[in-house]
């Protein structure tokens, strides 16, 4: 007599805190293809879930930014390791919500190839941001770069290459982050190899679930710094600005972006500040 196997379906659930937890309100939502086709369970975020990862992204932060930016470095470098060893993974989940097979595999190149661009700004970043100020007296006077702290993200509609695209700018420089993305196959995925990679947890926090739903809280918790609308809806602009305001948060504006050029250092500078140290000369 053969028996046939049936498949173990994989759920998408949360990253928080390094760890994959269900949403604590038990929601979930049916992933579905380019044609309709049922894909996958995914679990939908809710405002606890937001204050939990923020708390997470929190207590990272002290540990992380203090690491040396050449080990910060080594770190995105393992990870582009990483999602190079699960390509045709990412491929497929590419392609399973509508991308081509050539395209598909491009953004994942391209995405592969975005971690180890940070990767390598990680300790340039401060050579290029500070500088050696002139001042008249016996003084030198130094403006160094620092990390502003908890990074909220609205990822892009990219769903892999627009998503790495703002998460590795954030944390290359010593910030941690919490991401919202509407995409969860690529998502987590995405997560699954940053917690195999060397990567503290809590450092990247993912929430899938409704960006209009999420995004408010997101933008108005006291303890985020700053926030990338990235992927926020035009609709949401300004009421997200309005909230981040509460708290004086860094916020970078949503603009046309062509996630496959040349992606400068703008949005690692953003999230940016600059402590100025003076000092007696001689001693």
């Amino acid at each position: 007599m053969t028996t046939q196997r049936v498949s173990v379906l994989k759920t998408y659930k949360l990253f928080i805190a390094g760890a994959f937890p269900r949403s604590e309100s038990g929601r979930s939502y049916v992933v579905t293809d380019a044609k309709g086709n049922f894909v996958a369970n995914a679990s939908r975020a809710s405002r606890k879930d937001v204050r939990d990862s923020v708390s997470a992204a929190r207590k990272a932060f002290g540990g992380w930014s203090q690491r040396t930016a050449y080990n910060r470095g080594q770190i995105l470098y393992r990870i582009a390791e990483m999602l190079e060893g699960r390509r045709s993974q990412f491929v497929d989940e590419l392609r399973a919500t509508g991308a081509a097979k050539a395209t598909a595999g491009a953004e994942v190149d391209a995405a592969i190839d975005r971690w180890i661009w940070y990767a390598g700004w990680a300790d340039k970043i401060g050579a290029v941001a500070g500088s050696a100020n002139p001042v008249s007296g016996p003084y030198f006077n130094f403006s160094t770069p620092e990390p502003t702290g908890v990074v909220g993200v609205i990822a892009p509609d990219s769903p892999l290459l627009g998503l790495v695209s703002v998460i590795a700018p954030a944390i290359v420089s010593g910030n941690t982050c919490v991401a919202v993305s509407e995409s969860p196959l690529p998502a987590i995925t995405l997560a699954e190899v940053l917690a195999t990679s060397d990567l503290p947890g809590g450092v990247v926090n993912i929430l899938t679930g409704q960006v209009a739903e999420l995004a408010p809280w997101l933008a108005s918790h006291m303890d985020v710094n700053a926030l990338d609308l990235a992927g926020a809806p035009a609709d949401l602009v300004t009421s997200l600005e309005r909230a981040a305001a509460d708290n004086l948060k860094r916020v970078l504006r949503p603009a046309e972006t062509d996630w496959t050029a040349d992606p400068g250092t703008g949005r690692i500078m953003a999230f940016l500040e600059t402590k100025t140290v003076w000092h007696p000369v001689g001693i």
